[in-house]
């Protein structure tokens, strides 16, 4: 059911995405045939085949309220999309991450010359920002609800870059499961309560309902972190699309490695922090760290907490005045997010 109605509405999204990428590299090759290589860097980067989970929880929710999907909303949906996307050009960059869905990430297409595609990807993950703002003030809703999106836009960006911040920090030191949980309030977390309440709010939600859907959408957030987490560390590159290991070796702190680390005794204590921040980790570092996080249970409390979150999601949505569809989409959602942790034992 999730994975037919996420099919059947991504297409749409997909659809109203390629013709606002369109319009905005035609424009930029009126003016200058460098941003216009840049808008068709962007438009090859943006719709490389994913999931679209962001601007799907929007659609999904205003679907929830409405019973129907317009030009408007989908509109709105791509305005979501460019928002992700100038979130995650700015973190792949600051991660140095050099592939994205099987592809470059969006510096990396610029490999002729670094210093170009750096700043070039600073710059352009901004001009996307304000993009994606555009697009959404100019949907067609009222100037009212509209300023409340734009609210939670921009509470939602401020957020992510906080949280960026202290992920960033968090490579230099140990934090704690409570400081992971503020860093995570402000990853996905934030996205998904962004765009959900996005959706929710153009729909027409009660208030108990936006205050439930605020609740639901961090549950489902933390859950997705968990997830992507143990994926970066535990996945095979045919699944990935990019080498695994990267976040363990720029030392950054996972939950499940925290739970790890909590929950070691000092032998494997000290080989585990023996392992983090090399930058680049052999397939036999690699290997061991995976076992080190087994041997300690750390895989199987963060798989714990995650399912946790999912639960908690999904009772939320139950008693939200939603239609059954949507509540139908969501729950699959967490489904999703908790069962594909089962590949990983």
């Amino acid at each position: 059911m999730w994975e037919t109605l996420s099919d059947r509405y991504s297409g749409l999204i997909e659809d109203r995405l390629q013709r606002t990428l369109r319009s905005l590299k035609d424009q930029a090759e009126d003016y200058h045939e460098f941003i216009h290589l840049s808008y068709s860097r962007l438009e090859e980067f943006i719709l490389r085949r994913g999931k679209r989970l962001a601007s799907l929880s929007t659609l999904m929710a205003y679907k929830g309220y409405t019973n129907e999907v317009d030009e408007r909303i989908l509109k709105v949906c791509a305005g979501i999309e460019l928002y992700r996307h100038s979130i995650l050009i700015h973190d792949d960059l600051v991660d140095e991450d050099e592939m994205r869905r099987g592809g470059k990430s969006f510096h990396a297409l610029f490999q002729d010359n670094e210093r170009l595609g750096r700043g070039t990807a600073v710059f352009m993950g901004n001009a996307v920002y304000a993009l994606s703002l555009k697009e959404i003030l100019n949907s067609g809703f009222g100037a009212e609800i509209l300023k409340n999106v734009v609210e939670l836009l921009a509470e939602g960006y401020r957020e992510v870059n906080e949280s960026q911040v202290l992920d960033l920090l968090f490579e230099f030191k140990e934090p704690d499961i409570n400081e992971w949980y503020t860093m995570a309030s402000k990853r996905a977390a934030s996205l998904f309560k962004t765009t959900i309440l996005t959706g929710a709010t153009l729909g027409g939600a009660p208030g108990d309902d936006l205050n439930a859907l605020r609740e639901a959408a961090s549950n489902v957030g933390y859950a997705f972190d968990i997830q992507d987490d143990i994926i970066d560390t535990f996945a095979e590159e045919q699944q990935y699309g990019r080498p695994p290991g990267g976040d363990i070796a720029k030392g950054k702190k996972p939950l499940h490695l925290i739970y790890a680390i909590t929950l070691a005794g000092e032998n494997e204590k000290t080989a585990i922090k023996k392992l983090l921040g090399m930058r680049k980790s052999s397939a036999a570092e690699l290997k061991e760290v995976r076992e080190l996080i087994r041997r300690t249970n750390g895989l199987e409390a963060a798989k714990h907490r995650s399912a946790e979150h999912a639960e908690a999601a999904k009772r939320l949505i139950r008693g939200t005045k939603m239609n059954d569809e949507s509540k139908e989409f969501f729950y699959g959602l967490t489904d999703y997010i908790v069962h594909s942790l089962d590949w990983y034992k």
